[in-house]
């Protein structure tokens, strides 16, 4: 059985606040029992951070529990690398594996010539990358590179921020170069916080990059070439089968501290509280 380094373990009490996240559905919360965690489908904080402790349970329970340690110090599936923000369900519903696929998003906009009509609906381009830790960062950030001189971003957080489960923070009118040296001072919550993702706009181009809290990379544009180029670049092949972590159960994993620094990073960037919407 794998074990974890002596900064990376897991800690469990009898009773953990969990939030189930099963691909579509909407996450929600409740308290759990240790003994009725049958599936590693959940948000868990703080769990990389002490080694697994009861206050009661059955031998059962205990041999769960080094099951859990196990599968969540396990970072590496093949060639493919994860961050320390995400894992999938114990059963490996999904194995993650690098690579980019196309799909459709659909707008609630009435007339758009440079995007695709399907029936009534209006369909924009999407390019959705997985991309292992190890090119993980560099290649988010050269894929801001197309965006343009001066492009908005979104914030986005479920830390629980202002006591609701998910908020955005806007910005409009930055400068790339600055927003990236921000984005490198922030490296670690950025790839390790499973309660923060970023979305970066270009809007006179109608085009964006988001990195979401399942570390995947989306791109929303009329055109994709540029950023496929990129992903080239990185040898990061076409796949167009590939699963992604959220087509199944998945655990998001955050720490206490993460939220003092989302809360850094929003300072750094000049984030008003006027300028947030809540969900």
């Amino acid at each position: 059985m794998a074990k974890l380094p002596k900064n990376l373990s897991v800690f469990f009490v009898f009773f953990v606040s969990v939030i189930y996240h099963d691909g579509n559905k909407v996450p929600h919360r409740r308290l759990l029992p240790i003994s009725v965690m049958s599936t590693l489908k959940r948000f868990y904080r703080n769990v990389l951070q002490s080694r697994v402790s009861f206050v009661s349970g059955t031998h059962e329970d205990r041999v769960h529990a080094l099951e859990l340690e196990s599968h969540l110090a396990t970072t590496t599936y093949g060639n493919f690398t994860l961050t320390d923000a995400i894992r999938p369900s114990l059963d490996l519903a999904i194995i993650p594996e690098q690579g980019y696929k196309y799909d459709r998003h659909q707008l609630g906009i009435d007339n758009v010539a440079s995007f695709h009509r399907i029936g009534s609906r209006w369909l924009m381009p999407i390019l959705i990358a997985s991309v292992s830790l190890e090119q993980l960062f560099e290649t988010f950030l050269e894929m801001l590179t197309p965006l343009g001189d001066t492009v908005n971003i979104v914030l986005e957080t479920s830390h629980c921020y202002a006591r609701v489960h998910h908020a955005d923070l806007y910005r409009d009118h930055i400068d790339l170069p600055v927003l990236k040296s921000f984005l490198y001072d922030h490296e670690d919550i950025l790839l390790n916080d499973g309660c923060t993702g970023i979305s970066v706009f270009a809007p006179r181009m109608r085009a964006a990059v988001k990195f979401d809290e399942h570390k995947l990379i989306y791109v929303y544009a009329k055109s994709l070439l540029p950023f496929e180029k990129i992903l080239r670049r990185h040898s990061i092949p076409l796949n167009e089968t590939m699963p992604v972590l959220t087509d199944a159960e998945h655990v998001h994993i955050t720490r206490d501290e993460y939220f003092k620094r989302f809360r850094t990073l929003q300072m750094s960037l000049g984030m008003d509280e006027s300028y947030t919407t809540a969900r």
